[in-house]
């Protein structure tokens, strides 16, 4: 009877033990593919900044077309003037 036993608990102690290797399967799937979707948003962020860059390097250049052409960059109430003539 005591053999039966042990064979129970050694059956049950190797069930565990492929339950905590599929739940680490699991783990490992789950942490590739933060990975690559970190990757994926770090990519996105560089391209955005240079994007937000360039957008800079236009509007300082606009700005200083306007300085030299004698009219000062728009102020906000100045747009909302521009605004309110359409």
């Amino acid at each position: 009877m005591l053999l039966y036993a042990l064979i129970c608990l050694c059956l049950s102690l190797a069930g565990v033990a492929g339950l905590q290797m599929m739940y680490l399967f699991y783990v490992d799937r789950l942490d590739k593919e933060r990975k690559k979707r970190v990757h994926e948003l770090e990519l996105h962020c560089k391209t955005l900044t240079a994007r937000l860059h360039d957008a800079e390097d236009r509007i300082e250049e606009q700005n200083e077309m306007l300085a030299a052409l004698g009219a000062g960059p728009l102020e906000e109430e100045a747009w909302a003037d521009v605004l309110d003539d359409r």
